[in-house]
């Protein structure tokens, strides 16, 4: 009887592992049957910076060597470099696999040089509550005369004509939004035929687009969507850092780490950890001020605040002066991403934190009052150690000094010179220099020295 119940449970545990392996076996041949190429899904978020380029680039790359169906970039800007932007827009209408640019989630948007993107796309696409539009170029950093300013403009709307007739897209619209400014909502845009269609997420996408036909390099090929492996690619660890840096919160710290790095090697000079510190953080700081709309009056108050921090550390005004340079330093700071003129809608908005402003204020006159100042005086200082430690002290003679001989100061025997008349074996004497290991002496109580004799133990 046990025996044959053994045999039951081995049967039954035969048949489970050949259900298993079925099911496995046809789950493997079913994906085989379907043949269906990976999509690459990527992600454009934030200001579109040279990392932007370099990351679509790098997408696109990978898309080729998987032999993937398509490519979806998911995308939400308020704009950013034109450099950049067109980086991006050629790497699009030259990619070898269909392309889609999809504004999500709701509430993003694809506003002036984004606008640019999802017009060069081979498909695109945007969720409901979202926005394209408003891509009159802004200059950053510098007011553009009339004359410059115009060219800019027909330049962008040269551009964006050309896109939009490349995809077959509203060609009409596309110019009116460099040159006047226009916003769509995502049904606004498949209205006037500026996107092709509106999905509410990316399972709803790419349902939508399975058995869609794309042109891509002249030729007309079917996406196939369905069942298809999802391939995530995100920006690496280089990409997303300098990206990062990208903030305006992130580059005003580091513009301000670089000033108190500054200030730390001033007070300490030689090339240290202040200088490699300061030379590091600047460097960020302005890669990452070069793809924001900088006031560089605003800079330059900083920097005056800065030099006048530097003055007050190197100088006995200290307070006054220290104070006198927050002054520029706040105002710049509270300027740094505000243009003299009125900016216009398609600009990106950017600003420093007024806490971040008020803390950084804080700590450079923490560091300034506090550690830096500590760190200038204690150099000031006479020497703690070696034989200049005993410049100034009383000692006696232990042998006479004609002009050469022995002497004892703070404890200690020492070969020592006499300046002026020989010295006498017990007389007392004061330390006048060192020269090497030997000191120089004069007779205490001789012409030479200032006020009244130290007294010291010999």
């Amino acid at each position: 009887m046990v025996s044959y119940t053994r045999h039951m449970h081995r049967g039954s545990a035969i048949c489970v592992l050949l259900c298993l392996a079925m099911v496995l076996l046809s789950g493997l041949t079913a994906g085989a049957q379907s043949g269906a190429a990976p999509i690459v899904v990527g992600e454009i978020r934030g200001v579109i910076n040279p990392m932007t380029a370099s990351y679509v680039g790098r997408t696109l790359d990978r898309a080729q060597q998987r032999d993937a169906g398509l490519v979806v970039l998911t995308l939400d800007t308020p704009g950013g470099l034109e450099t950049a932007m067109r980086d991006v827009v050629q790497h699009l209408l030259e990619a070898s696999v269909p392309v889609v640019v999809y504004v999500a989630p709701q509430g993003a948007r694809a506003t002036s040089a984004g606008m640019f993107i999802l017009m060069a796309s081979h498909v695109a696409a945007m969720a409901p509550a979202t926005h394209v539009g408003a891509a009159h170029p802004v200059s950053l950093g510098v007011e553009l005369d009339e004359t410059q300013a115009e060219k800019a403009v027909s330049d962008s709307a040269a551009l964006v004509r050309s896109i939009a007739e490349q995809r077959g897209r509203n060609v009409q619209w596309a110019e009116a939004a460099v040159r006047e400014n226009l916003s769509l909502t995502a049904a606004e845009a498949l209205d006037e035929a500026v996107i092709d269609l509106v999905a509410a997420d990316l399972p709803a996408l790419l349902t939508a687009l399975d058995g869609r036909t794309v042109a891509v390099g002249g030729e007309s090929r079917t996406l196939t969507t369905t069942g298809a492996p999802i391939d995530e690619l995100k920006m690496n660890l280089a990409e997303q850092a300098l990206h990062i840096i990208s903030d305006p919160n992130i580059a005003y710290l580091l513009l301000s780490l670089g000033m108190l790095f500054l200030l730390a090697e001033i007070s300490e000079p030689g090339l240290g950890l202040g200088a490699a510190g300061s030379i590091i953080a600047f460097v960020l700081a302005f890669f990452a001020l070069g793809s924001l709309p900088v006031n560089w009056a605003a800079v330059a108050l900083i920097i005056a605040g800065v030099a006048l921090f530097v003055i007050g550390l190197l100088t006995d005004t200290e307070v006054v002066v220290t104070l006198a340079g927050l002054v520029p330093f706040v105002l710049g700071s509270l300027m740094l991403f505000a243009p003299f003129a009125p900016s216009s809608p398609a600009a990106p908005t950017v600003r420093v934190s007024p806490w971040l402003i008020a803390g950084m204020s804080a700590l450079i006159l923490l560091v300034t009052f506090g550690v830096l100042r500590a760190a200038i005086r204690a150099t000031r200082l006479p020497p703690q150690s070696g034989a200049q430690r005993l410049i100034g002290m009383t000692g006696i003679a232990l042998t006479d000094l004609a002009p050469t001989g022995d002497v004892r100061v703070d404890l200690e025997q020492w070969s020592a010179t006499a300046l002026g008349e020989p010295v006498q074996a017990g007389e007392d004497v004061v330390v006048e220099s060192v020269a090497g290991v030997r000191l120089i002496v004069r007779r205490a109580g001789d012409a030479g020295g200032d006020g009244p004799e130290p007294t010291n133990p010999v």
